[in-house]
């Protein structure tokens, strides 16, 4: 009897176990990991379309300096955001490794100049942790979270804030001139 009392406690708590790792995983989201300067940062993949070699844009007039231009993609003209820029991150210089993010953010199409991308990796909420406020170069809004994977520390963007329809504004604006 205390054999069968054992394997039912026994299966109960893998039961208990499974269902909290099922709802971990519920809870999880995979995140393209990005290179802007000397930071990583993650960011939602469901909002990439898909990942280019950096070409320069085509300029447009009075468009503000993080915006470096529009490409022709298949037909949609997409702007380009130098993240960088738009984040007050130093200049870096564009290289083989400079690659534009194309990202669906509300049904807009734009394109993210970034250092390089990395890997993409699995993140469950609890892994993401508030970040710290206070005042810093990227302004908090734009920041979900921090991560830690491995030995390396993920600054977890919010994609929808960063290219929110303020922003959006400019670009349509910029299109517009």
């Amino acid at each position: 009897i205390d054999v069968m009392e054992s394997m039912q406690d026994t299966s109960a708590g893998l039961r208990q176990s499974a269902s909290r790792s099922s709802q971990v995983l519920a809870d999880a989201g995979q995140y393209l990991t990005l290179r802007l300067g000397g930071e990583e940062y993650a960011i939602d993949i469901l909002r990439v379309q898909e990942i280019r070699s950096y070409e320069a844009p085509t300029r447009m007039v009075n468009a503000p300096p993080f915006i470096k231009g529009v490409v022709n993609l298949r037909g949609v003209i997409v702007p380009i955001v130098d993240l960088r820029l738009k984040l007050g991150i130093d200049k870096v210089e564009y290289t083989e490794f400079t690659v534009v993010i194309i990202l669906n953010v509300r049904g807009t199409v734009i394109g993210a100049v970034v250092d390089s991308v990395s890997d993409v990796v699995t993140l469950t909420t609890q892994m993401i942790k508030p970040a710290p406020q206070f005042e810093a170069a990227i302004e908090s809004r734009f920041v979900t979270g921090l991560a830690n994977v491995g030995e390396r520390m993920l600054i977890v963007m919010n994609v929808e804030a960063l290219m929110s329809n303020a922003e959006m504004g400019l670009v349509a604006a910029a299109l517009q001139s």
